[in-house]
């Protein structure tokens, strides 16, 4: 079920892959005299400056173990699956050509007629895709470009690497066959190309931003990042919106109380940006309270005014990453304060060094308030495990979710945050059927 580059994601973790890169290397070089300053005037160095020498560097990247068998027999079905639909492996083709030709070299698998004349030998036969971008580059006229793209429906990144200039005719014919994920994904791109220029054009745009809203495939958080980075118009931004708000709210409610306690001591300025995000996604889905702390070695109630990203900003003003860390003075103030949650969400590396400690406060705000929250933590960095353990010692339900810059993965928190248990969640899991290798 993967894409052929993820297949190779895993090929090379496993096999190991080595990595060259070129630097240039600074040498120090004394005063020089007026040989020195007549040779390197003739070789073309600035005589005053350090020399510079290119050096190759060679990394060794994955584990650099044997293939297990099991897996070069599924990778060759993998392949071999594809080979017999020809529509299918000029898809695969034409979005991961190096990937595709990676597994059948690093696995001397032996390429099918066809396989052989599209990724090897250059020559793809009449009446594939390959062969139709290669029509596209030749064709004269807008017109027969836009033809051959609704034809064959060739992908926007790929046809946008070939066409030298980009007519109304040939934008519509894209935008008609792209996905709404890939609109959404080549927002800025479009409207770099004047699309939302073009009142016809941007009419086919907002069609597919309306089927994205019912699109299973499509990403909750891409939306969002299209609105920061495309620099759209208002109206689009909205309907950009409305596809990251449908999607979220597919994923769940947030029906119980709960907490979002942000990390701000010394060098956490990440999860200062990550628990903005996470504010943003999450505040819209809670139908029940939503209590917002950053903390140090003191605790700062975060008062926010909305649900969007801009909301969450203006909050988060004067918060600055600073100070020791103590996990538990923002529930010890809770406790105090007598705010009643069920389930906790931190935002921090778990390097707790000050008083209160995050589980004994926990302790005393669940004996205070009779409640049990679960503790999810959002870990940044490499930091320790302290209050994983502690959760673990003193039998208190905590999930971990490992955050390492992908904050397209950060909407898979709200399965996690809607569940009323744990249980219910592991019975979904339980239930979920397992894949099944496809009878030869």
């Amino acid at each position: 079920m993967l894409p052929p580059y993820e297949v190779v994601r895993v090929l090379d973790f496993i096999h190991g892959k080595r990595i060259r890169r070129i630097t240039k290397s600074m040498e120090s070089r004394s005063a020089p005299g007026l040989r020195d300053r007549l040779r390197d005037l003739i070789a073309g160095r600035d005589a005053a400056g350090p020399s510079r020498q290119p050096r190759v560097i060679e990394e060794k990247r994955g584990l650099g173990k044997g293939l297990p068998r099991s897996m070069r027999t599924e990778i060759e079905r993998y392949i071999r699956e594809r080979e017999t639909d020809p529509e299918w492996f000029d898809e695969c083709v034409l979005q991961a050509r190096k990937a595709m030709k990676r597994m059948y070299a690093l696995l001397h698998i032996r390429p099918s007629e066809r396989a052989q004349m599209i990724l090897f030998d250059e020559n793809p036969p009449k009446g594939s895709k390959l062969h139709a971008l290669k029509q596209i580059g030749r064709a004269k006229s807008p017109a027969e470009q836009a033809r051959v793209i609704a034809e064959q429906r060739i992908p926007y990144r790929v046809a946008t690497s070939v066409i030298k200039k980009m007519t109304p005719s040939v934008l519509a014919a894209l935008i008609d066959v792209m996905t709404p994920q890939e609109v959404i994904n080549n927002m800025g791109s479009l409207r770099r190309r004047g699309v939302f220029d073009n009142d016809d054009l941007k009419d086919l745009v907002e069609q597919k931003l309306a089927a994205a809203q019912k699109d299973g495939r499509v990403s909750a958080y891409k939306a969002k990042k299209a609105v920061e980075k495309a620099g759209v118009s208002k109206d689009l931004a909205g309907k950009l919106d409305r596809v990251t708000e449908t999607k979220l709210k597919a994923k769940g409610e947030i029906k119980r109380p709960t907490a979002l306690l942000v990390d701000k001591s010394g060098s956490m300025d990440i999860a200062i940006d990550v628990a903005k995000q996470i504010g943003a996604l999450i505040s819209s889905l809670c139908t029940a309270d939503l209590f917002v702390y950053a903390f140090d070695t003191s605790a700062y109630p975060i008062k926010v005014a909305g649900d969007v990203l801009s909301d969450w900003e203006k909050a988060f003003r004067g918060i600055q990453a600073a100070g020791g860390t103590s996990c538990g003075v923002a529930l010890e103030w809770m406790r105090k304060k007598r705010q009643y949650v069920e389930q906790i969400l931190m935002v921090t590396d778990e390097e707790e060094n000050q008083h209160p400690f995050f589980i004994q406060t926990l302790e005393r705000y669940s004996y205070d308030l009779k409640t049990q929250p679960n503790v999810c933590i959002v870990k940044i960095g490499r930091g320790s495990n302290q209050i994983q353990k502690g959760c673990q010692q003193a039998a208190i339900p905590c999930d971990v979710f490992r955050f390492e810059g992908d904050y397209y993965a950060l909407p898979n928190l709200v399965p996690l945050l809607s569940k009323p248990s744990r249980v219910e969640l592991l019975m979904e899991i339980m239930e979920y059927p397992l894949p099944k290798r496809k009878p030869r």
